[in-house]
């Protein structure tokens, strides 16, 4: 019998390499880690299963990652709102964070995870909940509310060009293009 590669069409397989920024190698290695989430009476229907979010959390990729609950419902596609992922949206996923990815789609991912109301904007509720997430929800390390209003307007002072009191996709991504440490610092490893 054949490894991984008999289980995914050749012509399958060449439309995920072309519509994602993952190497033939990168998808067959996703393919048997996304088959290795599902039990295994439901591992030859790979293709077609959901995989749920507490088992796509146990990634260790995701387990230390402040944000695995919006990158979850980011990327899935469940119509019941489960946040369980397919795994065309287990590749997407991989796909946006491989280091193959551009910045433009990198950030605008971004955005979308760090838009925790999807609302098309990060206002202050969401820039408190990203600054959180970011420092941790312990005691230890949370922000007094002095600190956060102070970091929040610094943050809209530096982002939002519009003035609006948000910042939007564009704006986000032109803060993000001036720092050069962001696009390696998005990604998950094969």
């Amino acid at each position: 019998m054949g490894g991984s590669g008999s289980v995914l069409p050749r012509a399958e397989l060449s439309e995920y390499q072309e519509l994602t920024f993952l190497s033939k190698q990168e998808i067959l290695l996703a393919y048997k880690r996304f088959s290795e989430l599902l039990p295994k009476e439901e591992r030859r229907d790979a293709r077609t299963a959901r995989v749920p979010k507490g088992r796509i959390l146990t990634l260790p990729e995701l387990r230390a990652n402040p944000f695995q609950h919006r990158i979850c419902r980011v990327f899935s596609t469940s119509d019941s709102g489960d946040d369980s992922m397919s795994f065309e949206d287990f590749l997407d996923m991989l796909s946006v964070f491989s280091d193959s990815a551009t910045s433009d789609v990198k950030s605008h991912y971004a955005f979308r995870i760090f838009d925790f109301d999807d609302d098309g904007t990060l206002d202050r509720k969401d820039l408190e909940k990203l600054v959180n997430c970011l420092t941790g929800q312990g005691e230890e390390s949370r922000l007094s509310n002095a600190e956060m209003e102070q970091l929040i307007q610094n943050i809209l002072e530096e982002s939002d060009i519009d003035k609006d009191g948000t910042i939007n996709l564009s704006e986000f991504q032109h803060v993000v293009s001036r720092s050069p440490d962001f696009v390696s610092s998005f990604k998950i490893v094969l």
